[in-house]
């Protein structure tokens, strides 16, 4: 599943590609992925330019003049933009066509993607209205981390997997983070010390920030993605050892996603 550095990357790619480019016409060939297609669409971004492309969490933003177009990727869905388009395939689900002859084309093979339009501010759309702070910006810092965790006995992993709590830190970053800051994935939240917070949030920002400079290898091709450059240290290595210790890493399950751990590293 595409997790925030995959979407940041797909982000700027695109505001490079499309911004300033005019809509010709859209096509939809399915009624709904995870939620519905608004019907709306071909009418009311016709005619219109894409002024920028903006992220928040894992949605991707189209300002598209008269409104918002909001995109999530979902498990296995991702956005090309063709400029010599073949004809679309089973899975290539919304078509936005632009002047200059190239394609935005939206690929889904399991439809667990997202396609919504709003008119309003999109940051208060239902969608997006309750995700927490941005990790990479101040508001997420260890002050806030401590003071969200005081009171929740549920495992960190989950509670920084809750957007919620924090913006698009999926299973894999998590995991990750956790081990650089040696802290186990299933202890309380609130267990976390002040320290301890600041260390998780530090090391969130390093796996992220590192995944998105490490960019340069992410790439779309006619059919198919390439998703996470980073080399990572536990997650899927359950049957490998630990590039600390040496010792044994463990593979668990917390809220039904894979957790690879280092009991001896993380306390």
């Amino acid at each position: 599943m595409p997790e925030l550095p995959e979407v940041e990357l797909t982000r700027r790619r695109l505001e490079r590609e499309l911004a300033g480019k005019e809509i010709e016409r859209v096509e939809s060939r399915a009624a709904k992925l995870r939620l519905p297609i608004p019907v709306e669409l071909a009418t009311v971004l016709t005619g219109r330019t894409i002024r920028s492309v903006g992220r928040r969490g894992k949605y991707l933003l189209f300002d598209c003049e008269a409104g918002w177009l909001v995109v999530h990727l979902g498990m296995t869905g991702f956005l090309r933009h063709l400029h010599d388009p073949s004809p679309p395939g089973k899975h290539d689900h919304l078509d936005i066509w632009l002047t200059d002859g190239s394609v935005l084309r939206f690929h889904d093979p399991r439809k667990f993607g997202t396609v919504a339009w709003t008119q309003g501010d999109p940051l208060a759309h239902p969608l997006l209205a309750g995700i927490g702070p941005e990790p990479l910006t101040p508001a997420f810092d260890g002050a806030y981390l401590f003071r969200v965790s005081r009171s929740r006995t549920v495992a960190v992993k989950l509670l920084i997997m809750n957007a919620a709590m924090v913006a698009g830190v999926g299973n894999i970053y998590a995991n990750e983070a956790l081990f650089r800051a040696a802290i186990r994935p299933d202890r309380p939240a609130c267990s976390l010390t002040q320290e301890e917070c600041d260390r998780v949030v530090h090391f969130i920002r390093e796996v992220l920030s590192e995944s998105i400079e490490q960019g340069s290898t992410y790439r779309v091709a006619e059919a198919t993605v390439a998703y996470h450059p980073l080399e990572f240290a536990v997650y899927g290595r359950g049957k490998g050892n630990c590039t600390r210790c040496n010792g044994p890493l463990e593979e668990t399950r917390l809220g039904g996603r894979s957790t690879v751990f280092c009991p001896r590293c993380q306390r």
